[in-house]
């Protein structure tokens, strides 16, 4: 059996621009992306002020060494779930295709879900200005680093493997590809774990986007499946694809996981008396310090 670590990606990008039934899923993905993530914050870019933006730095992100080595695991969070599709329409061939379809729909879904947040207040945190790489260079260059609350690439990670699982479920294939399901929960740590490591983002940007997760698709999504997945950070000796790395110590990871974890609570127990999801981000951002 193909692995999922194995599909091309561009091969399956060929299929889904390809694939009729794709046609209308694929549309929307590209229309979310482009007007509720590049636009916008290109637009709030080129005005500042035209939309408040919050510095959301955590002091235990200092814990975290800087490491451009993890920049190419972070650049892996669409391929991610590309490869994910390809192994669908693969393994299940004209069955698959309509998961595959309502797979990159929720996809884009993730990008207008976090647009509510990004539309009224922005966010950033501190990242050092290392251009020692190609990778780096195009970072800085396209990526104004306005939309950190909710994290899209911890979204996006997350509804990957919590939704090829869903699939597989559903499928009743979960005991023939559990070695597959579990490689996706791992895969979703490590881009995790990468954004860390590279100063994309910061530990309460973490919390916020599985915040996000768990009022995007709760059952999908829950406190105990949020619980494993903080639980799973820096759990993990160096493998899948890690560079080698100086990790944090066993006392500053637990920190760093109770910090998120406790966010997150946070989060959750304010959404439950608000009057709309984004609420308790947003309440956070207008308490955070202004970016200057």
């Amino acid at each position: 059996m193909t692995r999922v670590s194995a599909i091309s990606t561009p091969l399956t990008m060929l299929k889904v621009l390809t694939a009729p039934a794709l046609h209308g899923a694929t549309r929307r993905y590209f229309k979310a992306v482009f007007t509720k993530f590049f636009a916008l914050q290109y637009k709030a870019a080129r005005t500042p002020g035209l939309i408040p933006v919050a510095s959301v730095d955590h002091a235990l992100d200092a814990t975290i060494p800087f490491s451009p080595k993890w920049v190419a695991i972070y650049l892996d969070f669409v391929p991610f779930w590309i490869r994910i599709i390809g192994f669908l329409l693969k393994t299940y061939q004209q069955e698959g295709l309509a998961a595959a379809a309502n797979f990159i729909d929720t996809m884009g879904q993730l990008y207008n879900s976090a647009a509510e947040v990004y539309a009224r207040h922005l966010s950033t945190t501190r990242r050092p200005r290392y251009l020692g790489s190609l990778r780096f260079i195009v970072i800085h260059a396209f990526d104004p680093h306005l939309m950190c609350i909710p994290s899209l690439h911890v979204m996006v990670v997350i509804r990957a493997y919590t939704k090829f699982r869903a699939i597989v479920q559903a499928m009743g294939d979960e005991q023939r590809l559990c070695v597959e399901l579990d490689a996706a929960q791992r895969h979703a740590i490590a881009i995790t774990e990468s954004l860390l490591y590279i100063k994309q983002h910061s530990i309460n940007c973490v919390a916020a986007a599985m915040y996000a997760m768990t009022c995007f698709d709760a059952p999908l999504f829950p406190p105990e499946e949020a619980r494993c997945f903080v639980d799973a950070l820096f759990a993990t000796p160096d493998k899948d694809g890690r560079p080698p790395e100086t990790r944090p110590d066993a006392a500053e990871r637990a920190a760093i996981q109770e910090q998120i974890w406790r966010l997150y609570q946070r989060f959750v127990e304010a959404g439950t008396t608000a009057t709309a999801w984004e609420e308790p981000l947003l309440a956070f951002l207008r308490e955070s310090p202004a970016a200057v």
